[in-house]
């Protein structure tokens, strides 16, 4: 189990670091990444370590402790699904968004924003 747990928190840890790059892909890559690392604290909460299917014939069969939770693996499928399409979503948007500024540096990408000031740009909200 703390060979799970240090696996988990070394993807999370990648996830952060790219996630706070400047090149637009890593940020995309990082999300992702953080998206799997999710994943896979919410499957290592259903028991996966269990040599019992999930579903059993009959009662008899193991001791319904012993048997794994299906309804956490077919979240986990569920997210992996929802995760692929943010995933191609991201990098369609990401291919377009570079086309269109000619860079994917973030902080190139920032000075093509508006002023504050301007019409265009949401006014900023101060406490």
């Amino acid at each position: 189990m703390i060979l799970v747990l240090l696996s988990i928190s070394i993807v999370v840890a990648a996830a952060v670091y790219l996630s706070l790059s400047r090149d637009l892909f890593r940020v995309v890559a990082g999300l992702t990444l953080l998206g799997a690392a999710t994943n896979l604290i919410v499957f290592a909460s259903g028991r996966f370590a269990s040599l019992t299917p999930p579903l059993l014939a009959s009662v008899e069969d193991a001791p319904s402790a012993a048997a794994s939770n299906p309804l956490v693996q077919a979240l986990v499928l569920t997210a992996i699904v929802i995760s692929f399409a943010l995933l191609c979503f991201s990098l369609v948007l990401g291919a377009r968004l570079r086309n269109a500024a000619g860079s994917d540096d973030i902080r190139k990408l920032e000075a093509a924003e508006p002023p504050a000031g301007e019409a265009l740009k949401p006014p900023v909200l101060e406490d």
